[in-house]
């Protein structure tokens, strides 16, 4: 069975493992906080989608009731008469 390859960057140069380790702690954070980053952008594009599909027609309301001369009470806005 062939062995699948890595997306690990391998280390170039000379020194081993010395420098190597600091590296990679360098990278997982960063890669870590990327990840993290990525996921809260989607959760909160998610809530906004969410908050905005459900508070639209509410909105709307909300503002044909204050604007306009007669003040409309809800009921009269929401009836189909």
């Amino acid at each position: 069975m062939a062995s699948r390859p890595s997306l690990k960057p391998k280390p170039k140069g000379k020194g081993g493992k010395r420098g190597s380790a600091a590296a990679e702690d360098e990278q997982s954070t960063s890669a870590v906080a990327v990840r993290l980053v990525k996921e809260w952008s989607t959760l909160t594009m998610k809530a906004a989608k969410v908050a905005a599909h459900w508070g639209f027609i509410p909105l709307i309301i909300v503002v044909g009731m204050n604007s306009g001369d007669p003040k409309p009470s809800l009921f009269s806005l929401l009836s189909p008469v």
